[in-house]
């Protein structure tokens, strides 16, 4: 007799990301040259001081379980740099820490979520949210946007997608595919749309907060009458160079936090306590590394930016943050390669810039916007220029 899996589990697509990482892994390890552009990643290691916080960690034996929602002095850090950074108040007790700011986005799903109800996701969209919806038992209502609003929802959009049913919004901002950023007035209009919704709240995914260029990170919490609506999440991944670490957080009501500390409860626990007192020292830090970082990843992007203009058919917005950009391709969909491979849609012309170009990239369908690709600078500049030539090489054999 097969055997039979909860519905909710078994209907869940594996992350697209994960799966192009996982090929050109394997390539590699086949002898194959390949560049990947695809992971969500800063290729830079973890500042010194965070390190050697760790290490000291456990060095004085700090290595026990620590209470479910994190040691206090981290979520007193917290507050003190969402007071600091974000103009939000908060205490320790609407602060949750998790493994990750991907398990604080799903446990606000579950918790706020029930059978039926609709979760609002502009796309494009990191690949996950629409598998968290649908792993709580509601239903992900994919909401598009486009080149022409450098992929930012529209206020119209917004209020066209809302129902009786609607129960969340899921923003990111820095974003992730685009890394498009929304303005204070397009977070307000936004928000003034919202408040004719009272039973929407929000899960807003800052993970990319201090990596913008042009723009100024917003968070949405601090627009009036939001604050007691929003839930903040973010984390050390990206900004502080610690994606193995796995710490990230939630602020918000606290009521939502103390359900979310429960489920937390019941499938984790608390994060890892090195990882905690690797946060600890992150917020206290000084920015330096961090705004060295973020100016060789926009170099990066202008680099890239003006190499992907002399592309052949391929229209790529601006983006003012994260260390993504997201082409649309749709051109180049019906042709042919010189191996005789057909590029249907956004997944054929990844596995062929990958199998026979040897540079990793990710579809767009995965992102919810099948006419895109997207595209990781997060990469050394000598592997950017090596992966940009094969990608032109290749675009431009496509008959």
């Amino acid at each position: 007799m097969p055997t039979q899996f909860n519905p909710r589990i078994a209907s869940m697509r594996p992350s697209a990301t994960l799966a192009m990482s996982g090929r050109a892994k394997e390539l590699k390890r086949q002898g194959a040259p390949v560049i990947a552009l695809s992971a969500g990643e800063p290729d830079f290691g973890t500042p010194a001081p965070i390190a050697e916080a760790g290490i000291q960690a456990i060095r004085e034996g700090f290595t026990r379980y620590t209470q479910n929602p994190g040691v206090p002095e981290l979520r007193e850090a917290i507050c003190a740099k969402l007071q600091h950074d974000n103009g939000l108040s908060y205490t320790p007790g609407q602060i949750l820490c998790s493994n990750g700011a991907k398990q604080s986005i799903a446990m606000t799903v579950a918790v706020l979520c029930a059978e039926g109800d609709e979760v609002l996701i502009p796309a494009p969209y990191w690949v996950s949210y629409p598998e968290m919806t649908r792993c709580a038992g509601a239903q992900p209502v994919i909401v598009p946007t486009g080149v022409d609003t450098n992929y930012r929802l529209t206020p119209e959009a917004l209020e066209a997608a809302i129902t009786e049913r609607t129960r969340l919004l899921i923003m990111c901002s820095p974003s992730n595919p685009t890394g498009s950023v929304y303005s204070k007035a397009q977070l307000e209009a936004l928000a003034d749309t919202l408040r004719r919704h009272e039973q929407i709240f929000v899960v807003s995914d800052e993970i990319y907060e201090h990596v913008v260029y042009e723009a100024e990170h917003v968070a949405f919490a601090s627009l009036p009458g939001m604050l007691d609506r929003t839930i903040t999440v973010n984390g050390f991944s990206k900004c502080y160079a610690m994606t193995g670490w796995r710490l990230g957080y939630m602020a918000g009501p606290q009521e939502v936090v103390r359900q979310a500390a429960k489920l937390q409860g019941q499938f984790t626990s608390a994060p890892s306590s090195i990882s905690q007192r690797a946060g600890i020292a992150a917020l206290a830090m000084d920015m330096g590394p961090i705004r060295a970082m973020v100016a060789a990843f926009r170099e990066r992007r202008d680099y890239a930016l003006a190499r992907l203009a002399a592309f052949r058919d391929c229209e790529c917005p601006k983006p003012e943050g994260a260390f993504y950009l997201f082409p649309q391709v749709r051109p180049y969909y019906g042709r042919r390669a010189p191996s005789g491979r057909v590029i249907h849609d956004s997944q054929d012309l990844c596995f062929y810039l990958l199998e026979e170009c040897h540079v990793a990239l990710v579809p767009g369908a995965a992102f919810g916007d099948p006419d895109g690709i997207r595209i990781s600078y997060a990469a050394s500049m000598e592997d950017l220029r090596t992966a940009l030539d094969r990608m032109e090489a290749g675009l431009n054999a496509l008959e």
